[in-house]
């Protein structure tokens, strides 16, 4: 940001209005966005002040600061704290002008962002979601697989039959540099996995029911999407679930 000098300051420093100041200020920023978003907090300032006495930028002090980050008490951290960032950068260029000789910030803080917490999924809401029959065999062997292998969803996908070793639970997979590796499942998938089969030993695990064709990255996108759908359709539902238990006495 350019620092413009104000005009007329010679010998009556402070003798500035609040609106005039913020105007200068804005000008000032090169950035569209941030001109913007400080616009809108410096906009409350000079509702504070105007037309009280206080309009003089030299009279600025902690109430003043005070009344106009009110309109956020109730907002979010983050939008608390970008309010506060303009005030605090206006106050820091006024004093640079020699507009300013405190700082009416002073007694505001930063607020912290409330921590989200865990957010990995309960093992009893992984089960239903697994065990629920409203959804196809190929998905349910899909998701335990990706849950107890930790492998990429592609790197499952493009399974073959033969890539299987079912006596060691265990699968040969491409990793995304190229190398060869083996993943591991556990009881989950090891139960599922030959109802999905059928004794066939040959073909893709996932596509194409277990033809002896190449899979085409078509296919592959197609699957994606019908997992994202149902997970998503799952999700939606879990959360007009929590909302109907937060809002229960």
């Amino acid at each position: 940001m350019t620092i413009v000098p104000m005009p007329g300051r010679a010998g009556r420093p402070g003798l500035v209005r609040v609106a005039d100041a913020v105007d200068q200020y804005l000008e000032a920023i090169q950035t569209a966005t941030t001109r913007a978003s400080y616009a809108e907090t410096l906009a409350r300032l000079v509702e504070v002040v105007d037309p009280s006495p206080a309009a003089l930028l030299i009279a600025l002090d902690c109430d003043h600061y005070a009344a106009t980050m009110s309109r956020w008490d109730s907002a979010a951290a983050a939008t608390w704290n970008r309010h506060l960032l303009a005030l605090t950068s206006f106050t820091t260029w006024a004093q640079r002008q020699d507009l300013l000789d405190t700082n009416p910030a002073r007694r505001l803080e930063r607020r912290k962002p409330a921590r989200r917490g865990d957010r990995s999924i309960p093992r009893t809401r992984l089960d239903t979601l697994f065990g629920d029959d409203q959804n196809s065999l190929r998905e349910r062997v899909l998701w335990r697989m990706l849950y107890e292998t930790a492998a990429r969803a592609e790197e499952l996908l493009s399974l073959n039959i033969e890539d299987l070793d079912t006596e060691f639970r265990r699968a040969r997979i491409t990793s995304k540099g190229g190398a060869v590796e083996y993943v591991h499942w556990a009881t989950g998938t090891a139960r599922l996995l030959p109802r999905l089969l059928q004794g066939h030993t040959t073909g893709p695990v996932f596509l194409g029911c277990h033809r002896n064709t190449a899979v085409t990255g078509r296919e592959v996108a197609q699957l994606l999407v019908s997992v994202m759908r149902v997970l998503r359709r799952r999700r939606s539902r879990r959360g007009d679930l929590d909302a109907g238990l937060r809002s229960c006495p």
